[in-house]
């Protein structure tokens, strides 16, 4: 099996059609795809000169003013990249034909009932559907997997992730109309890292919280903890409004085993969107040494490598490589099922602290 970046690919890509030309597209999917080889053959957009930009950016062949023309134009077997926002997600799915591949950009909606009903209409509809929920992919996150499937660290018994930084929330301008803002089209990639892990939690504990600086948008800093029982801990901290320079600001996820850690410095979050570059350490403890940490070259990083991996996963399922997405529709509703459960603490708190 041919590998990129730690990813397995497809032993046979499919074409690829886009729907939607947004950021998201032109800074990570179709770089992405590029890189892995994937076809392009067409791509749409609300805006039909976003999409026109992008085709001559990317020499992608077709530009299609409607989802309807370019469904009747595209071959049966392509693959739909959907890259919507959450809210559109439900309508796009009920104009594709029923049996497509489908990769739908995150989150599956924008709660959990609308991702039980993207759910249930790709199965009413027999869609071999992902999620684009890419970080599981990244090439230092498969490397990290790698070692603890091994056995190098020991048992795993810690995952936290903690995040201080400033986000422009400002290139996204729709999420200053919506709701819910830093758990659902943020931290949510590192409860779904985490599950990739560790399987699904117990219960949630969460507070999310807005910015005095950002009063125009929802919550933008959390906290979460997520209940794996009394050996393990795996915890998310979240801040995108350190906006005092890059000296303090950090981005990292660390595993702890029972012999040894890894520590994953990712920085594409620091002066985003231009990043910094990613810092692997691990150490291994040794009996009668003292710890060395040690650090390791990866080949890619999140954006835009990590965007390989969940089109692969639609293209293997697609052949019958395998049996479905790593990342299927079934498997990501609980990653969404997290995501309500962080609102609903946050919503009904904690503990009130009392002397009575």
């Amino acid at each position: 099996m041919a590998q990129k970046y730690g990813i397995e690919l497809p032993a046979k890509n499919l074409p690829i059609y886009i729907i939607g030309a947004g950021g998201i597209v032109k800074d990570a999917h179709l770089p992405a795809y590029d890189l892995a080889g994937f076809e392009v053959v067409g791509i749409t957009d609300l805006e039909i000169q976003k999409a026109e930009k992008l085709a001559a950016d990317f020499e992608i062949n077709s530009v299609f003013e409607s989802i309807n023309s370019m469904i009747a134009e595209a071959p049966e077997g392509c693959v739909y990249d959907v890259a919507v926002p959450g809210s559109a997600v439900i309508s796009v799915l009920k104009q594709l034909p029923d049996h497509a591949n489908v990769l739908i950009q995150k989150p599956m909606g924008e709660n959990l009932e609308e991702a039980k009903q993207i759910l249930d209409l790709c199965r009413e509809k027999k869609l071999n559907a992902g999620i684009n929920f890419q970080m599981r992919y990244a090439p230092y996150v498969n490397e990290a997997r790698r070692m603890i499937e091994s056995g190098e660290i020991g048992e795993l018994c810690d995952i936290a992730v903690n995040v201080n930084v400033y986000t422009p929330w400002h290139l996204w301008d729709f999420l200053f109309k919506i709701p819910r803002v830093e758990i659902l089209y943020h931290s949510i990639h590192y409860l779904d890292l985490i599950r990739s892990f560790l399987g699904n939690p117990e219960k949630v504990y969460a507070k999310t919280v807005k910015h005095p600086m950002m009063k125009e948008l929802a919550s933008v800093r959390t906290t979460m903890v997520l209940d794996y029982g009394d050996y393990i801990r795996a915890n998310v901290i979240a801040n995108h409004a350190h906006n005092y320079g890059l000296h303090n600001q950090h981005s990292y996820i660390k595993f702890e085993g029972t012999k040894g850690a890894i520590k994953i410095n990712f920085g594409v979050l620091m002066d985003y969107p231009k990043g910094l570059p990613d810092v692997f350490e691990y150490v291994i403890a040794e009996p009668g040494k003292e710890p060395e940490w040690k650090t390791k070259e990866i080949e890619g990083t999140w954006f835009p490598h990590a965007f390989i991996g969940s089109m692969s996963q639609v293209m293997r399922a697609a052949k019958g490589e395998i049996e479905k997405p790593d990342n299927s529709v079934e498997d990501c509703i609980y990653t969404m099922a997290c995501v309500e459960s962080a609102y609903e603490s946050s919503k009904t708190g904690g503990v009130k602290v009392s002397l009575d």
